[in-house]
């Protein structure tokens, strides 16, 4: 079952259930939050969590790219991606945890075949502030999904303040063995979709208070789903990633890890740069840089003659395609040759600052401060630059 049918089986299942589908926005999230990215389908749609009517109901689905700045320094293991895109549901003030639960449940395995036997779920075991989760621990009792009760592990907030409330996660057996252990126990339970109920906000003194409805909030992440409907390893063998995997080998040949943190940020780079946001040294732009630095790091590493010149526009295209964007491939990749040209001539300034007798010793806070401030030389590239 390929991505693309993973999509369309979720969509016409909560089509049929009530659900009105909104359109994904882009990486930038309202100009009043204060992400730099939207990081869940939720972002868009935090005012109407908060009692706002919805012009289409009360029943939302949608599939919403996504980006975690979190998530970078993980990139290159089994789960993680730094782009990824999110197939979400919510209830805003109609039915409740359970229900939802209850849906997921049938989405897996009727929808899409999986083996009841290969899922667990964890739920809210209750704190001194609210008690357990109880309704929704007997649905997974009543569906025989064997249970696993935490407290802060599915306790779901956005952030300090705001909305908040208990949630249960559903987990994919990923081992060779039959499934075993516990979610907590053993990461070869691997999490697929988080039901959050809002029920709460949370104020700037920690104390609760309820929202003017109860809502419920679901993630399920379409590439990690997709690794595991499909028997592969990570998420990087998915359909997803079929022509990267074709491509970039025979342009660079390079280690499985480097390879994964190379087609990531790559293809995260270009869904960023069609989304609007462009180089720069601070907030989202600096993000964008960082990952193409990071990819440049990885190609000159072993040979400097490595260029983003030499990527193909069928993967650039493909990206744009994958993430229903609207962007000139060209222009894209014009983009890309632009910023590692920036990035060369910074690094040869960074070798010719750096040979001076000032910085041959350990460098103090005041060093790093003085490169980044006079000659432009962020910490992490001088780091960098003194490991060669």
């Amino acid at each position: 079952m390929d991505s693309e049918h993973i999509i369309s089986t979720f969509i016409e299942y909560f089509e049929e259930r009530g659900h009105r589908r909104i359109t994904g926005s882009t990486l930038l999230p309202p100009s009043d939050d204060s992400v730099l990215f939207t990081t869940s389908g939720m972002h868009p749609l935090t005012p109407y969590l908060e009692g706002r009517p919805h012009p289409l109901g009360q029943r939302l689905l949608n599939v919403q790219r996504c980006l975690r700045t979190t998530d970078l320094e993980e990139v290159g293991d089994a789960t993680h991606l730094t782009v990824f895109q999110m197939l979400g549901t919510w209830s805003l003030g109609d039915y409740e945890g359970p229900l939802s639960l209850d849906w997921g449940y049938g989405l897996l395995t009727d929808g899409l075949g999986v083996d009841p036997g290969l899922l667990h779920a964890t739920v809210f075991g209750g704190d001194d502030r609210t008690g357990p989760d109880t309704a929704s621990l007997h649905m997974w009792q009543d569906r025989g999904v064997p249970v696993e009760l935490t407290v802060n592990d599915n306790w779901w907030s956005n952030g300090t303040v705001g909305p908040c409330g208990p949630d249960s996660e559903i987990f994919f057996w990923s081992g060779s063995t039959p499934p075993e252990s516990t979610p907590t126990r053993d990461d070869r339970w691997v999490e697929v979709w988080n039901h959050v109920t809002m029920r709460y906000r949370r104020l700037d003194d920690g104390s609760l208070v309820p929202l003017p409805q109860r809502n419920v909030d679901t993630g399920l992440g379409l590439e990690r789903l997709a690794s595991l409907l499909q028997g592969k390893s990570s998420v990087f063998e998915c359909d997803v990633f079929d022509p990267w995997r074709r491509i970039v080998p025979a342009l660079w040949p390079l280690d499985e890890s480097s390879l994964r943190v190379v087609c990531d940020h790559l293809r995260s780079a270009i869904v960023v740069l069609a989304d609007g946001v462009r180089p720069a040294n601070t907030g989202r732009g600096y993000v964008l840089r960082r990952l193409l630095r990071r990819v440049l790091t990885v190609l000159w590493r072993d040979d400097p003659s490595r260029g983003l010149g030499d990527v193909p526009g069928e993967l650039v295209a493909h990206t744009l395609t994958h993430f229903r964007q609207e962007a000139d491939p060209d222009d894209l990749r014009r983009l890309l040759i632009e910023e590692e040209r920036r990035f060369g001539r910074l690094l040869e300034r960074g070798r010719r600052v750096l040979a001076r007798s000032r910085f041959q010793g350990p460098l103090q806070d005041e060093d790093f401060r003085y490169l980044h401030d006079t000659h432009g030389l962020p910490r992490d590239l001088v780091t960098s630059l003194r490991q060669e």
